[in-house]
């Protein structure tokens, strides 16, 4: 192994039965194939060429009737190399012990025998989430970044995060709009340890959790006598993070009257204390957000839309954790994991019924709420699983066989056939090229999905 690519694409291969081992090196001979026969080797090559994925049969020798010594690889896997894929192999009635692997922390199951067609395209997948795990550390390497902070799978959540990278070098004001709970100041955080103010202070205030009296000189603070209290001169935020950034959290919560205010600052770019005469020119930063929707504040006169332009600059919408593909059950694992180590416990694993409910819940609170359920779990929990009911969660019913890799293909096959032809008003040979199949094929498929052939050319 020469290169980063190279060990990107490397493929472990566990198996002990000789003749398969063969063919398995023979089939997935698109990535780079290292292959072990029992746990110790495994180790090895583990170690040795940093796998992206591994595919395992849990029964390996001494014992290959037994599944411990597989089990124990996993969790060695697990250990060693935690954002390795692992793709196990079981027998074909063995779904308990595929659940386990799974709840353990295993990428997905196959059982034996398999296609190798259908266990490639999952291999590929694997890879796929490999790439994104490769993304995610590049997130947390970044010196000193609260983005390090963020854990994600989703595509549109690691685009927020580039997003916010490129940003951090220009001086543009940003206007971070989602639900609470979705991570907006752990953005608004990397946005300034990023940038060229970061030796200087991040400043946060929320808008929402001040009363209005007193959020006026949080703001911009006050003179000594200004009014009864006032016994010293007290700077306010705004001039606290002078030189660095200001976080206005709840910006959509802020009062009519202190939006006029805050409007001058920003065109101004200068403050005047209450009780004060002086005006004192403030270099800052300005980053808000705010999970209320202001073009609606604005048709309902609740928030200025002179204001709006001038903290809109650039606009981040944060995806809220239910539309964040994966990402529930995949921040549950690492909230578990963390919060078993500082409560001196082993890291539970997750039922099939609370990894479905955990899916299926749509979380109105977000990360913050998924993150406050896990640790109440983990803490609560009495044996070494947490089952939907410990979440406080109703059971999912969720249906396994829509995971089926046979059924999923020929869903999708199916569906961009009827597209095609649609789309070309029957027409065979141009639906065909389209599709990159054969017109011969494409009959086969229109037989197959049942369909009409009366408009085909």
């Amino acid at each position: 192994m020469n290169s980063t690519q190279d060990k990107q694409r490397t493929l472990l291969i566990v198996e002990d039965d000789l003749a398969l081992q063969k063919q398995m090196r023979w089939a997935f001979d698109a990535s780079e194939t290292v292959v072990a026969s029992d746990r110790e080797s495994a180790i090895a090559q583990l170690r040795k060429h940093e796998p992206a994925v591994v595919t395992m049969d849990l029964g390996l020798p001494p014992a290959p009737d037994d599944v411990s010594e597989g089990f124990k690889l996993l969790r060695e896997i697990l250990t060693l190399a935690p954002d390795t894929e692992v793709i196990v192999l079981t027998g074909q009635h063995d779904r308990e012990n595929a659940i386990k692997a799974v709840g353990l922390g295993a990428y997905d199951f196959f059982a034996k025998p398999f296609e190798p067609e259908l266990l490639n395209l999952t291999i590929e997948r694997a890879f796929r989430m490999h790439d994104l795990q490769r993304e995610n550390a590049r997130l947390a390497a970044l010196e000193g970044s609260p983005l390090s902070g963020l854990l994600t799978r989703d595509p549109g959540m690691l685009k927020v995060c580039r997003t916010i990278e490129k940003l951090a070098s220009a001086s543009a004001t940003v206007a971070l709009l989602g639900e609470s709970g979705t991570g907006k100041e752990i953005l608004a955080r990397g946005l300034h340890m990023r940038s060229a103010r970061a030796r200087e202070r991040f400043v946060a205030i929320n808008c929402a959790a001040i009363p209005d009296a007193l959020l006026e000189s949080e703001l911009f603070g006050y003179e000594k006598g200004a009014f009864t209290g006032a016994v010293k001169q007290t700077l306010g935020k705004i001039e606290t993070a002078n030189g660095g950034t200001l976080f206005l959290d709840e910006i959509g919560d802020l009062p009519l009257a202190l939006q006029a205010k805050l409007l001058r600052f920003l065109q101004e770019r200068s403050i005047e204390r209450i009780g004060g005469r002086e005006e004192i020119p403030v270099d800052v930063r300005i980053v808000c957000a705010t999970h209320r929707n202001l073009k609606a504040q604005i048709q309902a006169g609740v928030f200025r839309e002179d204001l709006y332009y001038r903290l809109a600059e650039i606009v981040i919408e944060i995806p809220p954790l239910r539309e964040r593909d994966g990402d529930a059950t995949y921040l549950a694992h690492a909230f578990a994991q963390r919060f078993a180590k500082e409560n001196g416990r082993r890291t539970p694993i997750f039922t099939d019924d609370a990894l479905s409910a955990i899916e299926a819940h749509r979380w109105p609170g977000n990360v913050r709420e998924l993150e406050n359920c896990i640790k109440r779990a983990v803490i609560m929990a009495d044996g070494e699983c947490i089952a939907a009911e410990d979440l406080g969660l109703a059971a999912g019913d969720e249906d396994l066989s829509i995971f089926n890799l046979r059924q999923v293909r020929e869903d999708a096959e199916r569906a961009a056939v009827l597209k095609v032809i649609a789309r070309t008003n029957g027409n065979i040979a141009r639906a065909a090229e389209i599709l990159g199949v054969s017109r011969p094929s494409l009959y086969d498929l229109l037989s197959r999905f049942g369909l009409k052939k009366e408009n085909a050319s």
